[in-house]
């Protein structure tokens, strides 16, 4: 066997702690992996809401659910409740199900849409077990995977799950700051991160996971940032959580407001609460009030101030340095994708893992594809933004009128004078993701596949008849959501409610 590779990871937080898991669990005695991390720095802490591919993420590291969602103290997440987006007063379900039944040649949106000509008024939601069960509380794991769920969880809680399993498989943990990056004079590349203490730890690939302040691939090698902020003009976040005062739903909510909006994330424990809006339209202040405003239940932590500007680093391997979360960009967490892009940039390393030297061709690859991840993601938020009736304040006007990316146009067009919606490159939303967020922002197509009308009225009437039927005769036979967490994955009374 040659040396084992020497991995050091700069930060903990849920993206160091993911990355040293993962990294320790899969490359076992091959690797060395050092985190750095120190007590008295304190982490984001917000990214609280997940998305269906966490699954796999934990079932590659062969990680039990329920001790997992008891240990993170977490509940179950069927989508999101957009309040207020399209217009005020208005609401819409962006689920992680499937609605209907497509045929091959075309979405079930043009059987329904075709559907609407002939009398069949049921809303689009109808016909998707993920958001009628939601909307009702109610979740069960259902056979062959019938029902699509992520978590909502404690991430401070989750990184402590996870420090735990990598130093059971030999990663190691040093306690202390960095205080400088010492590059090798003739590579370029880290030679080894020097910590306040004077300890001095030497590696051969390092992680950065030190979010927004990205002291090694920014501060040290100066990889380059994209500003996005032109299509995403929220720049400011305050988050504080506070004490549940009814049963946890199986969802999240994000409530739009004049200069941004409002997060509302159910724990077992608690809930997990925060404002993000554009500095340039309302202040600290301002948002802080809102907040504390619109809260349920008893304030439970100080608020967490948090400013950033959304974009991506140019380069998210660079020299033998790889970003990991916030350190390799930021697009807010209105779809919670924070820890999806950890796990992505995570097996994508290990994936990419090199045997001896690192390889140009993986690191161009790398950051192909991780860019690719960030501009799909983004186009999808901006969505959000640019798609709506609001006008009723300088924020969502500029919004309304700001030029968007090429793609996401060619997107918006496509459907709107179509109904189709095609995925590209392993695309993280899927089709109906984009149909939903489309017609709930007032998207509506002007014509349906023209394989819908091949049906007769009976056949249609059958047709939507039944998948509606399905779906009630389903959701009538759960349980409601927090009587099932309780059972499966509860935290026991023993123990001390955290407040991370």
């Amino acid at each position: 066997m040659t040396s084992p590779r020497r991995i050091v990871v700069a930060g903990g937080g849920t993206a160091g702690w993911m990355a040293a898991a993962a990294i320790a669990r899969t490359m076992g005695r091959t690797v060395d992996v050092t985190l750095i991390e120190s007590d008295t720095i304190g982490t984001i802490g917000v990214g609280e809401s997940t998305i269906p591919p966490l699954q796999v993420f934990n079932r590659l590291l062969g990680i039990n659910e329920a001790d997992f969602m008891r240990a993170t103290s977490a509940t179950f997440k069927l989508g999101i409740l957009f309040d207020n987006w399209k217009e005020q007063g208005h609401r819409y379900f962006h689920s992680f199900g499937f609605t209907g039944k497509d045929h091959w040649s075309a979405g079930f949106q043009h059987f329904w849409l075709y559907g609407q000509t002939k009398g069949h008024d049921q809303s689009y939601d109808d016909y998707c077990l993920e958001v009628i069960a939601a909307l009702q509380s109610k979740f069960a794991h259902l056979p062959d995977e019938g029902m699509n769920y992520a978590y909502q969880l404690d991430s401070a809680l989750y990184a402590k799950f996870l420090r735990a399993m990598a130093e059971g498989d030999g990663a190691t943990r040093v306690e202390g700051k960095i205080a400088a990056v010492e590059l090798d004079g003739e590579s370029g590349d880290i030679a080894a991160l020097t910590l306040e203490s004077g300890a001095r730890i030497e590696g051969d690939l390092f992680l950065d996971c030190t979010g927004f302040r990205a002291l090694l691939i920014e501060g040290a090698l100066h990889a380059g940032f994209d500003d996005w902020t032109h299509w995403l003009p929220c720049d400011s976040a305050i988050a504080l959580q506070t004490e549940s005062v009814g049963p946890a739903v199986p969802y999240t909510r994000a409530m739009a407001h004049d200069a941004g909006w409002q997060w509302r994330i159910p724990l077992q424990h608690r809930v997990g609460n925060g404002i993000v809006f554009c500095s340039r339209h309302l202040s600290q202040d301002e948002a802080l009030d809102r907040l504390l405003g619109n809260v349920e239940g008893e304030v439970l932590t100080k608020p967490n101030v948090l400013k950033f500007g959304a974009g991506a680093r140019r380069k998210q391997w660079h020299r033998n340095c790889i970003a990991v979360g916030l350190s390799g960009g930021f697009m807010e967490p209105l779809e919670s994708t924070s820890i999806h892009l950890i796990q992505r940039a995570v097996l994508r390393l290990i994936r990419m893992m090199p045997n001896r030297e690192i390889s140009e061709r993986d690191v161009a690859e790398f950051n192909d594809q991780q860019h690719e991840d960030m501009r799909q993601i983004l186009d999808f938020l901006v969505l959000h933004y640019k798609a709506t009736d609001r006008r009723d304040s300088a924020f969502w006007r500029y919004c309304a009128d700001m030029p968007i990316p090429d793609t996401l146009a060619q997107k918006i067009e496509l459907f709107r004078e179509t109904g189709r919606v095609f995925r590209k490159n392993e695309e993280l939303f899927a089709e109906n993701s984009w149909v939903q967020v489309m017609m709930g922002q007032g998207i509506v197509p002007r014509a349906w596949h023209p394989v819908a009308e091949k049906l007769s009225d009976d056949e249609l009437d059958r047709l939507l008849g039944m998948l509606r039927q399905n779906v009630e005769r389903q959701v009538a036979s759960l349980p409601e959501h927090a009587a099932y967490v309780a059972r499966y994955c509860g935290v026991r009374q023993t123990e001390p409610a955290a407040t991370a």
